[in-house]
């Protein structure tokens, strides 16, 4: 049980991680499964290959200096979204030790994939904002601020993955609460809009 869990919380903070930066989180992982720190579950052991540490590295660094490019940077976000959900199904997935698949994928998608979508979701919002009150300016500032937190984060969870766990899930609930407070008032104000008599 305490093997699962402990599993469960790596995959869930490396995806969290993946919502910041995609491949940062995986380039850790392959390199914690490649060192003995981390063990894969079956079927995901190309993740811990030296094909993929390249693959990986490469991708790594292209995403990390893609996000100071204005204008790339939030074409990026529109990508990012549905990938980083697939980033953190297969980094919930793959260290996840359940001996049903169902189940190992269910969890991954819901648990990995949903917080590695929404918190993507959660800082495309803020470079939008950011784009908007800054004209791109405070974008870079933005992307340190991701970087840092992507590559600290994903080595944090090597050595105290239920605590990283527990702060990427108060940062999903954070997230999700602010998203919806903020289509809240996108409709109130479209109905006050449409009805200002209301």
């Amino acid at each position: 049980m305490q093997e699962l869990l402990i599993s469960l919380c790596v995959g869930i903070a490396l995806s969290a991680c993946s919502g910041f930066r995609i491949f940062v989180p995986m380039l850790i992982g392959n390199l914690a499964t490649r060192f003995g720190v981390l063990d894969i579950s079956q079927g995901f052991e190309w993740l811990g290959t030296p094909a993929a540490t390249y693959i990986l590295g490469a991708a790594t660094i292209a995403e990390i200096l893609a996000y100071y490019i204005p204008v790339v940077d939030n074409l990026l976000d529109t990508i990012a979204m549905p990938a980083s959900f697939v980033a953190g199904t297969i980094l919930t997935t793959s260290f996840l030790k359940i001996d049903s698949p169902e189940l190992k994928w269910t969890l991954g998608i819901v648990a990995g994939g949903g917080i590695a979508g929404t918190i993507q979701a959660g800082t495309g919002l803020l470079r939008l904002a950011s784009t908007k009150f800054t004209g791109g300016f405070g974008n870079s500032i933005l992307a340190t601020i991701e970087n840092f937190i992507s590559i600290v984060f994903s080595a944090l969870t090597l050595w105290i993955p239920v605590f990283i766990a527990i702060l990427c899930v108060l940062l999903f609930v954070f997230l999700i609460r602010k998203i919806a407070k903020r289509f809240q008032n996108k409709k109130s104000k479209i109905s006050y809009e449409n009805n200002p008599n209301l």
